[in-house]
């Protein structure tokens, strides 16, 4: 252990780190807030009553905390069902509170800071910076996690209680974008993107910690932990998964082929150059769906950027065979083209 920061006088529920390193805030129980200077371990301000019990009722306590991407704002949520904001500078609450209308179980603010999402009694999303509720996403049961994609392109939501599933969601539509992620039998307690954003890591009272490709929504891993698990995250490197149980546990996990994981997608790699990491990942969507003509179609044209020509047409040729399309044939088009010019070298 290299440091211990003692000042909570019950037990801390809520954990978070601003995005340039610099400053811990932690939320107990009673509703008290904290917030510490990473490198020193110094308490940067008296504690914060954020969510404490004002109106005698039991409730009380602090659920989640989440800076904004700038770590100017400080976002807390309570078992009082309040979302409240706290300038950094000042330790000051900055304009009214949120009430939602039940317990807040998660707070996140999006990649640009621009909306924050809540899950309540369903999922919220509000503008932080005018308190203005944006979208309630329609069919989402209370969920206890939330989490972003890093280009903010999707959100996605973990089910507690009754629903065991993930659910991802397009933030310009505020609809679901698939079929919920099945896979958890229990509640999901947090989900975590890893650093590239091609992978997904959840993890779930059944015990087990679950690696998800977010291309194509598949299983590609699952880790038994030897507890409940309650928060999950990936290494800064992306090689790990880091989960913390209730056995007061941490358990590492080694995320394998790391070459794969550096890139989001096959066109990412294709771009950069990467032919082959390209292949290898279409590769893998074919194998995972033998009927997905439109990787075969774009795995023909890596063949082709190859000048593998036999197999670029063999590809291309499989596409169409499964569902004709403009892919399919410009691919086709490209392979008979190169045969016709440099032959069947490669």
């Amino acid at each position: 252990m290299l440091k211990e920061m003692n000042g909570h006088r019950r037990l801390v529920t809520a954990l978070a780190v601003s995005q340039d390193g610099q400053i811990i805030a932690s939320g107990d129980d009673g509703g008290e807030i904290i917030p510490w200077h990473s490198e020193t371990g110094e308490i940067l301000n008296q504690p914060i009553e954020a969510h404490s019990d004002y109106t005698n009722t039991g409730i009380c306590g602090t659920s989640s905390l989440d800076f904004s991407p700038d770590g100017a704002v400080l976002a807390t949520g309570g078992w009082d069902g309040r979302v409240k904001f706290w300038c950094t500078k000042t330790w000051q609450m900055q304009g009214e509170s949120i009430q939602c209308s039940g317990d807040v179980y998660c707070v996140e603010y999006s990649p640009s800071g621009e909306l924050l999402a809540i899950a309540t009694d369903d999922v919220q999303i509000y503008n932080p910076g005018t308190r203005e509720l944006v979208a309630s996403l329609e069919g989402s049961n209370p969920s206890l996690s939330l989490a972003w994609t890093p280009d903010g392109t999707r959100l996605l939501t973990g089910g507690g209680f009754f629903d065991c599933t993930i659910q991802e969601w397009d933030p310009l539509t505020w609809q679901r974008v698939s079929h919920p992620w099945e896979g958890h039998t229990s509640a999901i307690k947090a989900i975590a993107i890893h650093p590239a954003g091609a992978l997904v890591a959840s993890v779930s009272d059944d015990k087990h910690v679950r690696l998800w490709r977010l291309s194509d929504r598949q299983t590609i891993a699952i880790f038994k932990h030897s507890s409940n698990p309650i928060y999950v995250t990936f290494s800064a490197d992306g090689k790990g998964i880091l989960s913390e149980g209730d056995d007061n546990k941490t358990s590492e996990w080694a995320v394998a082929n790391p070459k794969i994981l550096a890139v989001t997608t096959a066109r990412n790699a294709c771009i950069a150059g990467d032919l082959d990491t390209a292949e290898e990942l279409l590769t893998q969507e074919i194998h995972t769906d033998a009927n997905n003509y439109t990787s075969y179609a774009h795995r023909s044209f890596i063949m082709a950027r190859k000048h593998t020509w036999d197999l670029a047409l063999d590809d291309a040729i499989k596409s169409i065979s499964i569902q004709p399309s403009l892919a399919g044939y410009i691919s086709k088009g490209i392979a008979l083209c190169g045969k016709a010019t440099f032959g069947r070298q490669g």
